[in-house]
C-alpha cells in the first residue's frame, strides 16, 4: 500500500506531501527527497498515512533516502557558503548604491542555486548585481523581493510577550489582520502597542478574534441603556472574557455587571 508523509524543510515552513515508498518513517526522521529544485533535506512532521486518505489525486514525488552524516556535513558547508554570499552581496549592494535591504541568503541542498532575499520600497534594477554574483559563485542566482512580514518570519526574534514571534515559531502562512480585530477585543488602538516587529498589526490578533465575536453576541452593545439594580445606565465597556460589562449610571458612577444578571 502506498503511503504519504508530510515533510517540512524549514522551521514553521510549509508542509509538503511525499510518497514514503519502502521506508518506515517516524516523526522527526531526516530524509532526502526529490524536489523541483533537485534533492532536498527535510524532516518528517506528519506520520505515514494511506495515500487514499490524502484526498488529492496529484502525483507525488518520492522520499529518495534517509539522511546520512555526510548530508548534515553538506548542510554545514552550505551554511558557510550562505554566510560568504551574504557578506559579499552586501558589499556589492553598497558599492552599486542599490536601495535594497538584503537580509538572508539560501542555498539549495546541492549548492546549485543561491537565492538572495531582500526588501525594498519599490522595484530595484539588480541586473548588474546578478552578473557580479554569477561571476563570483559560478552558480544560478535568484534575487527575491519579499514583504516586511516575510522578513520577520525568516529572521525571527522575540515579541513583546517575551516569546519567539509567532510567524517564526509555528505559523506556516499569514492570515489577514485588520484594525477591526483590535477594536473587537477592546485593545488600545495605539499602533506601537498592537504592531509586531515587522511594523504590521500583530498576527496574534487573529487567534482569539472568533472567540471574542462569539462571546459578544450575548452582550448588550456599547451605548445601550440598561437597568441595573433599579437604576438606569449606559454600557461603556465590554469584558467578555470575564462575562462582564461596565455600566455608567445616571449619577456618573461606573459599575461592572455580569452579563447573565442583566
Amino acid at each position: 500500500m502506498k503511503k504519504v508523509v508530510g515533510i517540512r524543510f524549514k522551521t514553521s515552513g510549509k508542509i509538503y506531501d511525499f510518497e514514503s515508498g519502502a521506508f518506515v518513517l517516524k516523526i522527526g526522521n531526516h530524509v532526502i527527497v526529490e524536489t523541483e529544485q533537485g534533492l532536498g533535506l527535510g524532516v518528517v512532521v506528519n506520520p505515514p498515512m494511506p495515500i487514499e486518505e490524502r484526498g488529492s489525486g496529484k502525483p507525488l514525488k518520492k522520499v529518495y533516502r534517509m539522511a546520512s552524516d555526510q548530508d548534515f556535513r553538506r548542510l554545514e558547508k552550505n551554511s558557510e557558503i550562505e554566510k560568504q554570499a551574504y557578506d559579499f552581496c552586501n558589499e556589492q549592494v553598497k558599492s552599486l548604491g542599490l536601495a535594497m535591504n538584503l537580509f538572508s541568503v539560501e542555498s539549495t541542498f546541492d549548492s546549485g542555486k543561491l537565492t538572495f532575499f531582500f526588501t525594498a520600497d519599490g522595484r530595484v534594477d539588480f541586473r548588474e548585481l546578478v552578473k557580479i554574483l554569477v561571476k563570483k559563485f559560478s552558480t544560478r542566482i535568484e534575487m527575491r523581493q519579499v514583504g516586511i512580514r516575510n522578513q520577520a518570519k525568516m529572521c525571527g526574534g522575540t515579541g513583546r510577550c517575551g516569546r519567539v514571534i509567532c510567524c517564526s515559531a509555528f505559523m506556516s502562512k499569514f492570515e489577514p489582520v485588520s484594525i477591526r480585530m483590535a477594536k473587537e477585543q477592546g485593545l488600545s488602538l495605539n499602533p506601537t502597542k498592537i504592531s509586531g516587529q515587522c511594523g504590521r498589526l500583530m498576527c496574534c490578533l487573529t487567534f482569539e478574534n472568533e472567540t471574542y465575536k462569539a462571546l459578544k453576541e450575548n452582550a448588550p452593545r456599547i451605548g445601550k441603556t440598561i437597568t441595573v439594580e433599579g437604576q438606569q445606565g449606559k454600557v461603556i465597556r465590554h469584558n467578555v472574557i470575564c462575562c462582564k460589562v461596565t455600566v455608567r449610571l445616571e449619577d456618573g458612577t461606573e459599575m461592572d455587571v455580569k452579563m447573565d444578571s442583566i
